[in-house]
């Protein structure tokens, strides 16, 4: 039994997360359907436009990862115009693509245009593929593998469609929508002509898309299907990104080949499919894979400015092109005047109105505008997905209708008056509303409204949720100082420390704000603001850690573990198992909870004994602490954990953007050398280029250590010195900034006193460290709270400080134990 128990423990730790810097978005934001061409040093990239006029913005490149909008193509069409293939041949330049069941060419000699009005080439079918043989025959392949020829000038076809390549056939236990052969690129290489094909179906599950390769000798067949297949594909819904496909191969002025395809990032089908790149290898047998980094250097061009520029003042003549109407094309609607942009009116709702649409880019963002509404006009700002899906507010100056959905209008008295400005923070697909009469003070008049349904998979047509600018009724609206921002907190917008901890007594979680970093009082009253007998499995939580996220989101983990539960009733033993097989406070899981605004949060109860029978018996769980894994692209919990009674070491896993779900199996990150000694209660500063892992060390008294590695999931070696300035023992270490200065302290938690308090040293080079001394007995103060247990430390905007302490003065409450109710679920 002990036998098979190593074993199993063994495959466990050797089971690796890759880190990986591809794929890599080169264009957040909804870009769906690259079409990706080289001509000479530079790259030229164009995407679906579906009904959003005026269409096709191409891009501009040298380096394939810096891009310039160029133009917008195309004025007017039919239907929605989707997945298009850009071409040139000889001295022209070609946009193929499908629209109305048939497909249609615009060309133009200059890629900046003027490009051609739509030429319909009277063919079915969906997503053309251009290709020229080697005698400068023109094909045009559409989906299902079919194929038919173009003229000499590409602007008609030439003869019949043939059916020439049935696919790569999809393993029949594979979750997809279906065989949906579509997406033709084509291109020659070493004597074959490739066939690069979209199969799976578009959107619906996360392993639904894929990118497919077959060759051969002729344009026209018989096509070989590649042993590689799929080139590109999302296995796991545990994917950063979902519905990898619609691919197209590039090669570079270097020698290196890209592949450059579409997918929506994880729980976020509302910003749309992005567009991403990862690198090919060649392999000897003539067939290609994509590969984990380009073969050769790239040479960055960094005098282009990447992405396009969302916000706007209007100063006219013409549209930027970051804009875009819906379902029309209506320039003369438009006028400009004094940095207004005045818009005609038409319609009654957002459904029917006229609107001026841009693309969302971020997970988390801010926009607002200013609105002029005139005699019988509405006008607003909407999140915009279609007809029968948006959420905003609109006004006609006497009453403001905010929709939480296009069929839920509520109305609220406008108090402002005609000239008004509207923001709009979508937090994570959680958008609140805000008015204001002069841009400073800032009135809620909606918030925690869902959107997170607003997509495809919901609605169809393959569009995202986009920014609007809406004028309905009569006359026209006036639009002025739009601005748009991802909304992410730096720290230059930083004025505010918040602290969490937890104390014995209650085994509840405390929260304690700080304006200068070095006097913190605690948020309601000095009582917990979270009880722990009602989120954790042991009716107790301990050592809770904070982290904002890349999104900006706020992420909490602690240990799910009561200390005392059998003093406090909650528990007839000391502790959850047999203390002689699992040691002190052995436990199994922790609590993960979410929150944008660190009032209203989700939780997840995770149990490490359930994600494989290798940590079936695990003696614990304790200190979770949170990073984020640039390389990886995902959060990482970092944890202390043994088996059985054991030593302790420090381990990682990987989770989801939801926080409530652990993706990776535990893999080491840290142990002590002295192969008896443990260490606990890992820390991870990333200072420049390296990581610094502060950690307890049970080597003899216990205490404060340093390890510095240049990764952040392990490579961390071992440092000797003891960084703490206790006599006596001490754990839980943290290091937090010092707003706007060069300056870390180190907080550790100095449980040998009694009372309990926290230490504090200072360092700039993490070499040096300055003593501190302990709460009121130095420079650092408690003003209400004592005896404070294993803490973090972050920052806060002002505003987020004030509204957090303006909650708990308005919602205090004391902590009253819950032992005869169950965890609250």
């Amino acid at each position: 039994m002990k036998a098979n128990f190593l074993f199993l423990l063994f495959v466990l730790l050797s089971w690796q997360v890759q880190s990986q810097e591809y794929p890599k978005c080169i264009l957040p934001g909804d870009y769906p359907d690259p079409s990706i061409l080289r001509d000479g040093k530079d790259y030229y990239m164009t995407h679906s436009p579906f009904y959003y006029a005026p269409g096709f913005l191409i891009w501009h490149s040298q380096d394939l990862e810096h891009w310039e909008p160029v133009c917008r193509a195309m004025t007017e069409w039919q239907g929605s115009a989707m997945a298009p293939d850009l071409v040139k041949y000889g001295e022209r330049y070609y946009i193929y693509y499908p629209a109305a069941g048939t497909n249609w060419v615009i060309w133009a000699d200059r890629i900046q245009g003027p490009w051609s009005e739509p030429v319909d080439l009277k063919v079915g079918g969906i997503d053309p593929g251009h290709i020229v043989d080697k005698d400068g025959n023109r094909f045009l392949y559409v989906s299902e593998g079919k194929v038919v020829p173009l003229a000499k000038d590409g602007l008609s076809v030439s003869g019949e469609v043939t059916k020439v390549y049935d696919g790569w056939p999809i393993p029949k236990h594979w979750v997809t929508e279906g065989m949906y052969l579509e997406s033709p690129k084509l291109f020659f290489h070493d004597g074959y002509y490739y066939l690069v094909s979209a199969e799976g179906g578009t959107a619906g599950p996360a392993t639904s898309h894929m990118i497919v390769m077959a060759r051969s000798k002729s344009v026209l067949g018989p096509w070989e299907n590649s042993p590689y297949n799929p080139l590109v594909h999302t296995y796991s819904a545990n994917d950063n990104w979902w519905s990898k496909g619609h691919g197209t191969l590039v090669d570079d002025v270097n020698g290196n080949w890209w592949v450059v395809y579409h997918a929506y990032a994880n729980g976020y089908h509302t910003l749309g499919r992005q567009t991403l790149i990862e690198p090919i290898e060649w392999t000897s047998d003539g067939w290609c894979r994509t590969a984990e980094k380009p073969k050769f250097r790239l040479d960055n061009r960094s005098d282009i400015e990447h992405g396009i520029k969302l916000s706007d003042d209007f100063a006219g003549p013409e549209l930027g092109m970051q804009w875009t109407f819906w379902k029309e094309y209506a320039p003369k609607a438009l006028k400009f005047d004094k940095n207004t942009l005045w818009l005609d009116a038409k319609g009654k709702t957002p459904a029917d109105g006229r609107l001026l649409l841009v693309t969302a880019e971020d997970k988390n963002y801010e926009t607002q505008v200013d609105i002029q509404t005139g005699k019988g006009n509405k006008a607003g700002l909407v999140l915009y997905y279609n007809e029968q899906a948006y959420a905003g507010l609109v006004s006609d100056g006497k009453v403001f209708t905010v929709y939480r959905h296009a069929d839920k209008p509520v109305e609220v008295p406008n108090t402002v008056g005609r000239n008004f400005s509207v923001k709009i923070k979508n937090q994570g697909n959680h958008v609140s509303v805000w008015v204001s009469k002069d841009r400073k003070d800032w009135t809620a008049i909606a918030e925690d409204i869902d959107v997170s349904g607003m997509h495809h998979n919901v609605y169809k047509g393959f569009y995202a949720l986009r920014i609007g600018l809406v004028s309905m009724g009569k006359g026209k609206a006036g639009f002025s100082h739009f601005r748009y921002k991802n909304a992410v907190s730096q720290e230059k917008d930083m004025s505010a420390y918040l602290m969490v901890f937890h104390k014995d007594e209650t085994h509840g979680l405390y929260m304690a704000i700080s304006r200068d970093g070095y006097s913190f009082t605690a948020l309601n009253g000095g009582e917990p603001v979270l009880a722990g007998d009602t989120i954790a499995s042991q009716r107790g939580i301990r050592d809770p850690y904070i982290y904002r996220g890349p999104d900006g989101a706020f992420y909490l983990a602690m240990t799910d573990l009561h200390v005392f539960a059998k003093r406090d009733g909650y528990r007839d033993t000391e502790w959850e198992r047999d203390g002689k097989l699992y040691g002190w406070g052995n436990n199994k899981g922790l609590v993960l909870m979410k929150s944008w605004d660190l009032i209203h949060w989700n939780r997840a109860n995770i149990r490490f004994d359930k994600l494989t029978a290798g940590l079936s018996e695990i003696g614990c769980a304790w200190a979770p602490e949170i990073c984020y894994d640039e390389q990886k692209g995902k959060l990482m919990i970092y944890y202390t954990m043994r088996f059985r009674n054991e030593r302790n070491k420090l381990y990682y896993v990987y989770v989801n953007d939801d926080f409530n779900q652990i993706e990776s199996l535990p893999q080491l990150l840290y142990e002590y050398p002295d192969e008896n000694i443990s260490a606990i209660d890992g820390d991870i500063t990333r200072v420049g280029d390296r990581y610094h892992l502060f950690y307890v060390a049970h080597d003899g008294t216990p205490g404060i250590k340093q390890a510095v590695s240049d990764r952040i999931n392990g490579g961390y070696r071992y440092d000797s010195k003891w960084y703490d300035f206790e006599p006596k023992a001490c754990e839980a270490p943290t290091v937090w900034k010092r707003i706007g200065e060069e300056k870390w302290v180190l907080m550790y938690d100095v449980y040998s006193v009694t009372p309990h308090n926290f230490g504090f040293t200072e360092t700039t080079d993490f070499v040096t460290f300055k003593n501190l001394g302990r709460f009121n007995d130095g420079v650092m103060k408690s003003t209400n709270f004592n005896a404070p247990k294993h803490g973090a430390v972050i920052h806060l905007t002002a505003d987020e400080a004030d509204r957090l302490e303006l909650y708990w003065k308005e919602n205090g409450r004391k902590f009253v134990p819950s032992r005869d109710n169950v965890m609250i679920k």
